[in-house]
């Protein structure tokens, strides 16, 4: 799918929240800032200079998209903050050029020399963050250094999720800690709704497939074979094991509700029921449960959409208008050092499965 940093505020956040992305971008394109309270900075000119642009561009871009580099880290520095930033790139400039006595000559091989002649009367400096510089690179048209930092940025962005993931994202899902609990709730929820399927519908060799399709197209308003398509899966491989916790955890709810709600409509009735009636109890349950349903609804689609958009590169078109940033929280919990491969769950967990079985 093609990217365009330029137009699309959710891939450039998505970039910006990934901390292993950003840790290569920082020690592969070379471009290194001032320690200033714990993150590397830049100054306006500085931002300018690199991208060889004149700074009114970058004072542009500063107003038109305010909040959003705001988020990403520039600020404005005045009184002591200013006072100290000043400091901490005066002790900087002296250690990294020791036996330079023309302090004038340090500060042009900075970049900085336009800025600092009048650093001790101005009462205000725009500061940017690393992860700030790397917005201004996402959002700025007609420089060829912007355009070669994109182009960088989604090259290595691809490269740490191959690195972490051994060049496979179809299962990322499986990483996180919450996987193999919701998979299994999620596969004891499923007998009790695939034996309430065979005790309360009369046989119909589609009843499972077009109820389970039911669930999915209510959930995320694709059936098993669009989900499929959409994920690349081959007819061997299955559906659920590519599915989020959160996603397995909302099917299990269906699932056992919609288990109880046959349950009382064939108590009702005194005999089992067809699967045109079993559609139409459906929608009655669909409806009855969505003021309960809809906000875990509403969190699984997005998390879904922009998970499947960030991680493997996969749209689902139907869920477009849910699809938002990813957390570096996720970035985390898929990446980070608590992630792990199915195989180390279940080795982890063997214990407990011991004690499932022996019940």
């Amino acid at each position: 799918m093609t990217k365009d940093l330029t137009n699309s505020s959710v891939e450039r956040r998505n970039i910006l929240n990934n901390k292993f992305a950003i840790k290569e971008i920082y020690d592969n394109v070379g471009f290194h800032g001032i320690m200033f309270e714990n993150k590397y900075r830049f100054t306006k000119q500085q931002v300018a200079n690199y991208f060889d642009v004149d700074i009114r561009t970058i004072d542009r871009l500063l107003e038109n998209n305010k909040e959003e580099l705001e988020q990403s880290g520039y600020a404005l520095f005045t009184d002591h903050k200013l006072k100290q930033f000043k400091e901490t790139v005066t002790q900087f400039i002296n250690q990294q050029y020791p036996f330079d006595h023309d302090m004038d000559v340090a500060i042009k091989s900075q970049g900085i020399d336009n800025e600092w002649d009048n650093l001790g009367k101005t009462q205000r400096l725009g500061v940017f963050t690393y992860k700030a510089f790397l917005n201004i690179g996402m959002l700025l048209t007609g420089s060829e250094k912007a355009q070669e930092l994109r182009s960088v940025l989604l090259n290595i962005v691809i490269d740490v999720l191959n690195k972490k993931l051994g060049g496979n994202t179809k299962y990322i899902n499986q990483r996180e800690e919450e996987f193999v609990p919701s998979a299994i709730r999620e596969y004891n929820y499923r007998k009790e709704f695939t034996n309430a399927l065979d005790y309360y519908i009369t046989d119909n060799k589609f009843k499972y497939s077009q109820l389970t399709d039911k669930i999915y197209k209510s959930i995320f308003k694709e059936d098993a074979k669009d989900y499929r398509l959409i994920l690349n899966l081959n007819a061997r491989e299955s559906v659920r094991d590519t599915m989020y916790s959160e996603v397995l955890d909302l099917i299990s709810g269906y699932e056992n509700g919609f288990a109880d709600y046959l349950k009382r409509q064939f108590e009702l009735k005194g005999q089992k029921l067809q699967l045109s009636e079993a559609h139409l109890l459906f929608t009655e349950f669909e409806n009855t449960m969505a003021a309960f349903v809809n906000p875990l609804r509403e969190k699984a689609r997005s998390l879904m959409a922009s998970r499947d958009m960030a991680f493997r590169d996969a749209l689902h078109e139907k869920l477009k208008e849910y699809i938002n940033e990813v957390s570096g929280d996720d970035y985390e919990k898929f990446l980070g050092e608590k992630s792990k491969t199915l195989e180390e769950r279940l080795e982890d967990n063997k214990e407990v499965f011991k004690r499932l079985k022996d019940r």
